[in-house]
């Protein structure tokens, strides 16, 4: 066996998809939290105020459960957001009622908030 592979860092992503939220909103949660240190992105993240940073913040737990959940050896201190990125989902059309009989059609938008971990080297 090489040791080369024992050496480059393992990347370990969670994803959740269709999140009610729109991907505009979502991704300037997620830019904040690019290449920070998964404790810096979590306390960001609990003292943002806005709304996306919630399911942000539950797809950056589950990264880092993933990646103990998948080598026990992981030191969590030592883990950065290597990638955060958010895509759109499907939207969802609606109707909503209007004067004289019409009626309004609108959107209602999804996202999917990949965010992806890496232990920095020693």
């Amino acid at each position: 066996m090489s040791t080369d592979a024992a050496q480059t860092p393992q990347t370990v992503q969670a994803t959740a998809r269709f999140v009610r939220t729109s991907a505009r909103k979502a991704r300037l949660v997620a830019d904040l939290v690019r290449g920070k240190s998964v404790a810096d992105a979590q306390a960001i993240l609990a003292y943002s105020t806005r709304a996306a940073a919630v399911p942000v913040r539950k797809v950056l737990q589950s990264a880092i459960a993933n990646a103990t959940h998948k080598n026990e050896d992981v030191d969590v201190d030592r883990l950065f957001v290597s990638e955060a990125y958010v895509n759109e989902g499907p939207r969802m059309k609606r109707v909503r009622p209007a004067p004289m009989g019409r009626a309004y059609r609108y959107q209602r938008r999804l996202a999917h908030i990949v965010i992806k971990v890496t232990e920095k080297e020693a």
